[in-house]
């Protein structure tokens, strides 16, 4: 039996959305639970995250309106 986690593999720490920002505009990130991302609304993209990880790069990043 597994042990349980402290939170559902598909969510993102509270703490570590807390203290990231966009890397270019340094503004705060909402998380899309469904898509899986980080919004940064000001820089008008959605950073993946992969396996749990936040992939913190624009070049990754998706572009939404």
């Amino acid at each position: 039996m597994n042990a349980p986690t402290e939170r559902p593999e598909a969510s993102v720490d509270p703490k570590l959305l807390e203290i990231l920002v966009c890397p270019l505009t340094k503004g705060p990130l909402e998380f899309d639970p469904a898509k899986q991302e980080l919004i940064s609304r000001s820089a008008k993209l959605a950073y993946p995250i992969r396996d749990g990880i936040p992939i913190m790069l624009p070049e990754e990043a998706r572009k939404i309106d």
